[in-house]
């Protein structure tokens, strides 16, 4: 009998707003069950450091200068992680931990992605064993660290059974995709993050009102898109370098270009050119005539923007479907902690958490670094 294991993934996306926290019973292979999922909201403090410090970090040679900060912030995140741990409660006893940690800093193409979070410090303070620094091994070989949740995708799409093919998308702070051809061989699934998904946006709210980000979309929906800036930001994009990378950091964007707009304007602005940078990707993937009557199945915090995902869709096609997760019965705010504790039980088993369709890693690649509490 195959064993299974339960897992507890812990999940601090771009927004840095807090830590999405969920419990799985899964083999690591080809069956799942959520047990438990919750959120946990960062206190101020931190979630103005991690915004500070992120606007100071825009190389690897300040990785080196804020290296104070950085040490100091991240023993305040895996402290907040360890209450995060004593205070979710199930019946189940948590064998161990995916510990994905704070992104701080992302560079596919320098092979470099920090996260914030002392995987020795957290196992100490809980007592239980922990996998962490899941980018790692997929840096080493090749890869460019993102997107992992790609392998959790193609489980859930055999679990729910789902007609192929089939695309996720997930709108968090970056927007990627993963689209499933076929179950069977790992060659048939491809992943790669778009650009910006509510990375813009949010930084435009942060910086022009108290919010955090735009709820439901319900500024944008208020405001006029001001249709010289949306071009010139189009036109930005389309000529920026490097457009074969697969993955991004919130860095990669600026919302500059958006400076004097009112906050409704911008952030209509805004939310329509990251619609319109998300939907010509999809466009291009699903080029192919196999494509052409595809499901676009949505997850992340982007999803509940009714703006964003309406502009997305005049974007695309017409006949393409696209409908949250949530459908499903599946929560689609908990994808990426399900997956971080997915892959928890993939590392401790060997098994590969990432392929080269999915991070460009040479060869299909086991990660995650496991501190067994002693």
């Amino acid at each position: 009998m195959v064993k299974e294991y339960t897992s507890l993934g812990l999940m601090s996306g771009t927004s840095g707003d807090g830590v999405d926290a969920s419990i799985i019973k899964s083999d690591g292979d080809t069956k799942f069950k959520v047990i438990k999922d919750k959120y946990f909201e960062y206190d101020n403090d931190i979630f103005q450091n991690i915004h500070r410090l992120r606007e100071k970090i825009n190389s690897k040679e300040d990785l080196k200068k804020f290296h104070k900060e950085i040490e100091k912030l991240e023993k305040k995140i895996t402290i907040f992680h360890a209450k995060v741990i004593h205070e979710i409660r199930t019946e189940s006893e948590i064998e161990l931990i995916g510990f994905h940690g704070q992104t701080i800093y992302h560079n596919g193409k320098e092979k470099i992605s920090l996260q914030l979070g002392d995987g020795r410090l957290l196992s100490q303070l809980t007592k239980k064993n922990i996998v962490f620094n899941f980018r790692n091994e997929d840096l080493k070989n090749g890869g460019e660290g993102a997107p992992l949740s790609p392998i959790f995708h193609l489980l859930i799409s055999k679990q729910l059974k789902l007609k192929l093919p089939v695309c996720f998308l997930n709108i968090g702070g970056i927007s990627n995709y993963t689209l499933i051809n076929n179950l069977v061989k790992t060659q048939n699934f491809f992943s790669r993050d778009i650009g910006p998904g509510n990375c813009m946006i949010d930084a435009w709210i942060r910086c022009n009102s108290q919010d955090k980000f735009d709820r439901d979309g319900n500024l944008a929906s208020r405001g006029t898109i001001n249709e010289i800036i949306f071009e010139q930001a189009q036109e930005l994009f389309s000529n920026k370098p490097d457009q074969d990378i697969l993955s991004y950091d919130v860095k990669d964007f600026d919302i500059s270009f958006a400076r004097g707009l009112s906050l409704e304007d911008g952030a209509a602005t805004l939310t329509s050119f990251t619609a319109s940078v998300i939907g010509n990707s999809l466009k291009s993937t699903f080029g192919s005539s196999e494509n052409e009557n595809i499901e676009i199945i949505t997850c992340g915090g982007g999803r509940k923007n009714n703006f964003l995902i309406e502009c997305i869709k005049k974007n695309i096609s017409s006949s393409k479907v696209i409908k949250p997760i949530d459908d499903y019965g599946i929560n689609g705010d908990f994808i990426e902690s399900q997956a971080f504790a997915f892959l928890a039980i993939r590392s401790i088993l060997k098994l590969p958490i990432s392929f080269p369709n999915t991070t460009g890693c040479k060869k299909p690649v086991s990660g995650g670094e496991i501190i067994k509490f002693r």
